[in-house]
């Protein structure tokens, strides 16, 4: 790359850009007011986490967004984070941690390029359409640069795509590779259509399940952009800090963020809320793509049977069939998730490691880890709640 062709900044805020000039790079087909592929790369979203407290001084989570111009015009952008811990990124690497500080390394802080808190799959080096070589390749360097003149241990790019991937590794990063759960829509016209793909016993048991949530004793509503209240976050809020302080000790997000998401990011939210009475009793909280649904929370303060399962799994995909969206992204974990139509499927990561006997180390056990993880997929793909034949039973 020609040094001079491309000048990065290096911002502790994104007040320091225009919303307009980061969307270019972040969601251009988003400029003519179509809906984003990726909500969490917007501008919107990450200033949100921002302006909420949720990320910044005393969080672990530094910004340090990458900016990238070419003759004055951002031509890529990268959300880039100092850590002072691993937690919030859902690919593990404390036993990395570990071993470089049992080693006399100093681990943290260390760089990573990701959204904040969100186990989700997309686009890291955010690219203007036109630039794509050109602009993943300033950013990696940049953030490789940044690292090494601050001494830090490592870089990490976490839940990018397949194709980032792909070039990271011919740019010498090393490459890892994990699992979720996703549903994919075949063009089922409705949900009697994807119970119609699954093997009879599977299928006998979603209905049951659906049927048992059902019965709760109350309704439940899917909320979109204005039908979301604030009296609705009052009732989430609870439920996220109920099921934060169990599942990571001390929530993530900040109530202002809640506030400021119904202000700025409610037609990106899907949320679906259970209601006994007329008061919320449990909640399920969605990020809505282009052609993709995020499932993101799920809280509730009474415990009902399979009401998890149908405010999570089962209303997403009801949506999904519903607005012509091709995937869920059901989250982080969760092998339960395979009975019920969500499949495995590869999620990517990339790493530099300054320390060269560090870094072979770790490429050695991603070798291991990826053949591992690739036959886990084939097994469980084939253990899948789908139908085998069309001979099998559709009742």
């Amino acid at each position: 790359m020609n040094e001079t062709q491309v000048e990065i900044e290096v911002l502790s805020s994104l007040s320091q850009v225009a919303a307009a000039e980061w969307d270019a790079c972040a969601c251009p087909e988003a400029a003519e007011g179509g809906r984003p592929e990726d909500p969490f790369t917007t501008h919107r979203f990450l200033k949100a986490l921002e302006d909420s407290g949720s990320v910044g001084p005393g969080t672990g989570w530094e910004p340090r967004y990458l900016l990238a111009r070419k003759a004055g015009t951002p031509i890529a952008a990268a959300p880039l984070y100092a850590k002072g811990h691993s937690q919030g990124e859902y690919i593990f690497d404390h036993n990395w941690a570990h071993a470089y500080e049992r080693a006399g390394g100093r681990y943290y802080p260390k760089l990573q390029i990701a959204v904040p808190f969100t186990p989700a799959t997309g686009r890291r080096f955010l690219v203007r359409p036109g630039h794509e070589a050109l602009g993943q390749a300033a950013l990696v360097e940049a953030a490789v640069r940044l690292a090494a003149e601050n001494r830090l241990s490592s870089v990490h790019v976490t839940f990018c795509t397949g194709d980032e991937a792909a070039a990271g590794v011919e740019m010498g990063l090393l490459h890892r590779v994990s699992q979720q759960f996703h549903w994919e829509n075949a063009g089922y016209p409705d949900f009697d259509a994807f119970l119609a793909s699954l093997s009879s016993r599977k299928r006998k048991n979603i209905r049951k399940e659906r049927a048992t949530a059902q019965a709760f004793g109350g309704t439940i509503r899917q909320l979109t952009g204005d039908a979301i209240e604030p009296a609705h976050w009052d009732a989430f809020w609870h439920f996220y800090q109920d099921t934060g302080a169990r599942k990571w000790g001390t929530p993530y997000l900040t109530r202002a963020f809640f506030d400021i998401a119904h202000e700025t990011l409610a037609d990106d939210i899907l949320l679906v809320m259970a209601e006994q009475g007329g008061s919320p009793v449990a909640g399920a909280l969605n990020m809505i793509g282009r052609r993709r649904l995020y499932g993101r929370y799920w809280g509730c303060t009474e415990d009902y049977p399979c009401l998890h399962f149908e405010c999570c799994y089962y209303q997403a995909i009801d949506y999904a069939i519903d607005h012509g969206l091709e995937t869920v992204e059901a989250g982080a974990q969760g092998s339960h998730k395979l009975a019920r139509g969500y499949l495995p499927v590869p999620t990517h990561s990339l790493h530099w490691v300054a320390d060269d006997g560090f870094r072979e180390a770790i490429a050695q056990y991603l070798r291991a880890e990826r053949a591992a993880v690739d036959e886990e997929i084939e097994v469980l793909t084939a253990y899948g709640p789908f139908r085998k034949t069309d001979m099998e039973d559709h009742t």
